[in-house]
């Protein structure tokens, strides 16, 4: 086994063995947002011809839940060993930064997709969607979580304490998740907030994951696409050049 395997390993573990907070908690939430709004709103919002409301909440809520774990899966294991002093032994091994990169993105991936299948299998009786195009929801999820993942991996390595790291997820992460169309079509809103709406990379992510279920979508799939493409190569970008500087980890 390699370095970056063996790291890759450990964090996949590091949240596997607490399960029942990683991945059922998340998965339990989705059923609650399903229950309340779907119910709520089932009969009041039509959003596409043929697709009823609890379906067109169900790819939003699982791509947001995607999204959100896979940032908490790097941003907290980075915190957690900084906070506690461990890290120095990870930064003793002849591990490179893109080793480092590759081990904790990874992980935020699989966290992520677990969750995602998660939210998925438990919401199936409340609405079962088509999945017309299933390429381009699994790129999607795969480019979405690294995103997330690799943006957890510069909140975990500029904060020091967990309240900064708390403030980015809840000032930052929470807003363009639940402002992204997780649980409307920005077609509904006034026009200056469908201008905002395509300022915000997660209603691409979003947007084209809704794509793969129904064939449908806000804006082009290929739009989102190259706009969430362009956002992982520019986030890795920057998370591998903080890494190779050792930015806050090294003195």
């Amino acid at each position: 086994m390699s370095g970056w395997q063996a790291l890759f390993y450990k964090e996949v573990l590091r949240f596997w063995k607490v399960g029942f907070q990683t991945v059922a908690a998340p998965v339990i939430t989705a059923i609650l947002y399903m229950m309340i709004f779907g119910h709520v709103l089932e009969d009041h919002v039509k959003v596409y011809e043929s697709v009823g409301y609890t379906a067109f909440l169900l790819p939003g809520l699982v791509m947001m839940s995607v999204l959100q774990n896979a940032f908490a899966n790097s941003s907290s294991s980075l915190i957690q060993s900084k906070v506690m002093g461990n890290l120095v032994f990870l930064m003793l091994t002849p591990l490179s930064h893109r080793a480092w990169f590759f081990a904790y993105v990874a992980s935020s991936v699989v966290r992520g997709l677990a969750v995602g299948a998660g939210v998925i299998l438990a919401t199936w009786w409340f609405a079962r969607p088509p999945f017309e195009f299933p390429l381009w929801i699994l790129v999607f999820a795969l480019m979405g979580a690294g995103l997330l993942g690799a943006l957890g991996l510069i909140a975990g390595l500029w904060a020091e304490k967990f309240d900064q790291m708390a403030a980015f997820q809840n000032f930052i992460i929470m807003p363009m998740t639940f402002l992204s169309g997780v649980f409307y079509s920005i077609h509904s809103l006034p026009a200056f907030w469908q201008k905002v709406s395509h300022l915000n990379p997660f209603f691409y992510m979003i947007d084209g994951f809704r794509y793969g279920f129904f064939g449908v979508s806000d804006t082009s799939p290929w739009l989102s696409l190259v706009i969430v493409g362009t956002a992982l190569a520019a986030v890795s970008a920057l998370a591998l050049h903080l890494l190779k500087t050792g930015y806050k980890i090294r003195p």
